[in-house]
């Protein structure tokens, strides 16, 4: 994929209209995680020396069309030391900024046009602006007015982010190094049938954790107490099973797991297998057993790509145990040159940052959705419309 880029235009004393993802968690008005905005900051420095002027255009939230300033961009504009526009369709700074300058709008979903990708929404978002670069490679998956509808009015190009995130997954989808593991967690068989299914089709090996996890051992006939599975993805869990088979690939499912009398961060922890789990047990973390099998498939392999953690990593140190295992293992065989490790998703790169680790992999995603749809080989709306045909 052949993508036009900021360094093929010309942006001196251009107005660009810039789109980043900065949808980073805020506590108490303070930004508790910058990665997203560091992963910005090559672009907008790129451009900003090349004399470009500078419309941010981002969302926070799903505040659904209207102006609730529970998500409001301001403590974004005063992290990153730029003006907030307090409305993402005024005009009236256009005129006083100069080469190099950097503003942020306000968050482009007060407006119900953004979602829906109204094209009278778009139009007046682009107007005045005489470039669009999109560097939001997070939200490339949606057919929105900020990824879509403007780069159907103006002149467009993806920045350095989001062309990077596409060089570096379309290499590990199409000539990666092997054996290759994948990790795949979270909660709903339901929402990962095609990546799953595209990623058993790829790998030597796939790990199916989490509550994603325990809905497979269920199928299969595990006893899985009162914890999070779909009991009507019993079929569809059988079903990936044996489309793995067929394609060669190794599924390695959950043998044990930390389990709880309740959901709760402090509650007291218990290492069971599936035979040993009772009607009453939670299902909170992968067991003891489950993660020396795990981060032995690490060391074996040779690329991984990884989405979801296997626990409440956020609960730490007690349900962080099987998350942290396998982000210290790869970071462990990354930085000793034994193997590519790539990872997305928002819980997973905070499992990272946890164990101080993030530094360590090979590549980083911004992405969560976007990482999974691209690697399912869905077209990306806001991607497929910067490509250089």
């Amino acid at each position: 994929m052949k993508l036009r880029t900021i360094e093929n235009i010309d942006v001196r004393g251009k107005y660009v209209l810039l789109r980043d993802d900065f949808n980073v968690q805020i506590v108490d008005g303070k930004i508790t995680d910058s990665f997203r905005i560091e992963q910005s900051m090559p672009t907008i420095n790129a451009l900003r020396a090349a004399g470009a002027r500078i419309a941010i255009v981002a969302h926070r939230g799903r505040p659904k069309g209207v102006r609730n300033m529970e998500y409001t961009l301001q403590p974004i504009a005063d992290f990153m030391g730029v003006q907030l526009i307090d409305d993402c369709l005024s005009k009236d700074f256009l005129s006083d900024m100069s080469d190099g300058d950097v503003v942020l709008l306000e968050n482009v979903r007060f407006y119900p046009g953004e979602e829906k990708n109204d094209p009278a929404f778009a139009a007046d978002l682009a107007q005045g602006f005489d470039i669009f670069v999109n560097d939001a490679f997070a939200v490339s998956h949606r057919a929105h007015a900020s990824t879509v509808g403007v780069a159907e009015i103006l002149p467009s190009c993806a920045g350095k982010l989001l062309a990077s995130e596409i060089e570096h997954l379309s290499a590990v989808m199409e000539n990666p190094k092997r054996p290759l593991l994948s990790i795949v967690a979270g909660s709903k068989v339901s929402t990962k049938i095609g990546v799953l299914k595209a990623l058993a089709k790829l790998s030597d090996t796939l790990i199916i954790g989490g509550a994603l996890g325990t809905t497979f051992n269920y199928a299969q006939g595990g006893k899985v107490g009162n914890s999070l599975y779909e009991a009507d993805q019993k079929d569809t869990a059988l079903e990936i099973l044996d489309f793995a088979a067929q394609n060669n690939c190794q599924v390695l499912l959950p043998l044990d797991k930390g389990v709880a009398k309740v959901f709760e961060r402090d509650a007291v922890r218990i290492n069971k297998d599936f035979t040993q789990i009772e009607e009453d047990d939670v299902i909170i973390d992968a067991g003891e057993a489950t993660t020396a099998r795990d981060t032995a498939a690490i060391r074996a392999a040779k690329t991984v790509i990884w989405n979801g953690t296997v626990g409440m990593a956020e609960w730490q140190p007690t349900w962080s145990y099987g998350s942290f295992a396998i982000a210290k293992t790869l970071a462990e065989q990354t930085r000793a040159g034994n193997l590519e490790s790539i990872v997305g998703g928002g819980d997973t790169v905070a499992a990272l940052e946890a164990c101080g680790v993030k530094d360590d992999i090979t590549y980083v995603s911004t992405g969560g959705g976007a990482f999974l749809e691209f690697i399912e080989g869905c077209i990306l709306p806001g991607i497929a419309i910067l490509e250089d045909k």
